[in-house]
């Protein structure tokens, strides 16, 4: 099988550090599980990448908050999280039939690490090496026109546009009501922020292919409505300073970088 890629090991990573802290902002305290020997050591070499790391640990936590949303509105809601990584939420979020989606590898990984059979919660487990199998046989087996949230965090950069378009056509098939919550960077912020991440992570053999003006656009074209628009970087001060007054919060925006957020479409039957 194919190594699992660094990329999963950096995130996760991040969010073990993140939970090991005094004051976690996420929490994630099965990450550990996954971090071995190899991944620590190749972990140190992003430790002075700030910026980045906690912008990372805020992504995923205004999905967790956006999933426990969800949740308590229907805590059987069915959830499926396609290029998992190493994805904890079925452990740590209450309610949900959980579906994760990745590398044979990963999957394989994960299972040992982190058996499905001890999360809480509802949690399957799918293999689908994404170069040569269609994701939409794996998607088959659970497609329905009940109501489904669909997460697709970090991996929207890597695909090309025709690829998403594909993908979303895929979802639309087999789930034709369903929320989707993922995160798009726009080419200003990638040209004014990214770029030294970018340098790092394309040096892993992960560049980023799917950098528009945008990114919202290739999501309407595919009938999708925008729902919610979440910036991580002013998420990032609201959590780091909590003490911010009503006054400070309002003016935030137009002092910090703008282009990174979290998405939620949705589309329905009518779309």
């Amino acid at each position: 099988m194919k190594p699992i890629s660094r990329t999963a090991f950096y995130c996760c990573g991040i969010r073990m550090q993140d939970a090991e802290n005094d004051n976690p902002l996420c929490g994630d305290t099965y990450a550990r599980a996954f971090m071995n020997e190899e991944a620590l050591k190749f972990l140190e070499t992003f430790k002075d990448d700030v910026g980045p790391n906690i912008g990372n640990v805020v992504r995923h936590r205004i999905i967790d908050d956006l999933l426990r949303r969800e949740l308590e509105v229907n805590p059987s809601e069915r959830i499926l999280i396609i290029g998992a990584g190493f994805d904890t939420r079925a452990y740590r979020l209450k309610g949900g039939s959980w579906i994760e989606f990745d590398e044979p590898q990963v999957i394989a990984y994960k299972n040992e690490r982190l058996p499905a059979g001890q999360s809480a919660n509802e949690l399957e487990r799918i293999a689908v090496d994404f170069a040569t199998e269609p994701l939409a046989e794996k998607l088959l087996p659970f497609a329905t026109r009940k109501q489904v949230t669909v997460v697709i965090e970090g991996v929207l950069m890597y695909l090309e546009e025709n690829q998403i378009k594909e993908l979303l056509q895929t979802l639309g098939q087999h789930f034709p009501k369903h929320k989707l919550i993922c995160d798009l960077m726009n080419r200003d912020f990638f040209e004014k922020h990214a770029r030294p991440i970018h340098g790092k992570i394309a040096s892993l053999g992960a560049p980023f292919k799917f950098i528009a003006d945008e990114p919202a656009k290739v999501f309407r074209e595919s009938g999708y409505e925008l729902t919610e628009q979440i910036p991580i970087v002013q998420k990032v001060v609201e959590f780091t300073r909590p003490n911010l007054t009503e006054e400070e919060l309002k003016s935030l925006p137009a002092s910090l970088p703008q282009g990174y957020d979290i998405y939620v479409f949705e589309l329905s039957d009518e779309a």
